[in-house]
């Protein structure tokens, strides 16, 4: 980092990092899968600006209000819920910006999103092979 969080912690009330052995750690890992999901379940054309801010909001909807604390401003990595909220609002986000090319009705489930990665690549192949 260019600056040691234990530094700056004098000078801050909330605080974030990309380093996992300090408090609220900022990681990628909290929005890839569940993007990925969510594009490849709608067969999204692309991944817009509206997809990633909703992707945003719904990591950010994954700390409830009544848990925010200094230390607690982001959902822990291993947090399974995460990729679940995540690919529910980028489909969402796809839907309502037109670059969902296939329709998804209901919610999404931690196991819909383990069972459903081999069906959804096997269609995309097909689909964009004209098979």
């Amino acid at each position: 980092p260019e600056i040691m969080p234990t530094e700056a912690a004098p000078y801050v009330a909330v605080m974030a990092t990309g380093r996992s052995d300090f408090a609220n750690q900022i990681n990628n890992v909290l929005c890839f899968p569940g993007i990925f999901r969510g594009a490849l379940d709608c067969l999204a054309s692309d991944i817009n600006k509206d997809m990633q801010l909703a992707a945003a909001s719904a990591i950010a909807g994954c700390v409830p209000d009544q848990a925010l604390r200094p230390d607690y401003i982001i959902p822990s990595i291993f947090d399974s819920s995460v990729s679940v909220a995540v690919a529910q609002a980028v489909i969402e986000a796809a839907q309502r910006s037109h670059v969902a090319r296939k329709r998804v009705r209901g919610k999404t489930s931690l196991a819909s999103l383990r069972e459903g990665t081999m069906n959804t690549l096997r269609e995309v192949r097909y689909t964009d092979m004209g098979l």
